[in-house]
């Protein structure tokens, strides 16, 4: 199973006359490109990290790291590494001394907290071979940002 390190392109609505829908999309810097549909509070989250943005109050997401960093367990890295009927799944890596633990996550949930640790996405390249697009077959985007400030 081979991984291969992804960034953050960004956190976008997906606009369509059936629906809008907020959506992250990872790169793999070779073109390739994997949307991530997600939900609204997820994509806020990632959004904030993503801009180094410090609230006034935690998030969740917060509140996670902060619960690990007093039990001394750190953030290791994220791993995506299965799609099955449109539902992508991953793991958290943490570890505790010589302890790793691989947790099962949300990806936009891993996201949100890898961001958060500034450690890596691993997105399994069977998931990119069979999900990931090109810019042009993208759905209609505007950044979240932009759509949030209207």
């Amino acid at each position: 199973m081979t991984q291969v390190r992804c960034e953050v392109r960004g956190v976008f609505m997906a606009i369509s006359e059936a629906a809008t829908v907020p959506l992250v999309i990872l790169e793999d810097g070779n073109g390739r490109l994997l949307p991530i549909f997600i939900g609204i509070w997820e994509a806020v989250s990632i959004n904030s990290a993503k801009n180094h943005e410090v609230l006034p109050r935690p998030f969740t997401h917060d509140l996670f790291l902060d619960m690990c960093s007093k039990f001394s367990i750190t953030v290791r890295f994220l791993q995506i590494d299965s799609i099955e009927g449109g539902v992508y799944y991953a793991q958290l890596v943490l570890v505790n001394e010589n302890h790793e633990e691989f947790i099962d996550c949300r990806p936009s949930d891993g996201i949100a907290l890898a961001l958060r640790s500034d450690v890596p996405i691993f997105v399994d390249e069977g998931v990119l071979s069979s999900a990931a697009q090109k810019n042009e077959d993208l759905p209609r985007m505007v950044d979240l940002t932009s759509f949030l400030s209207k």
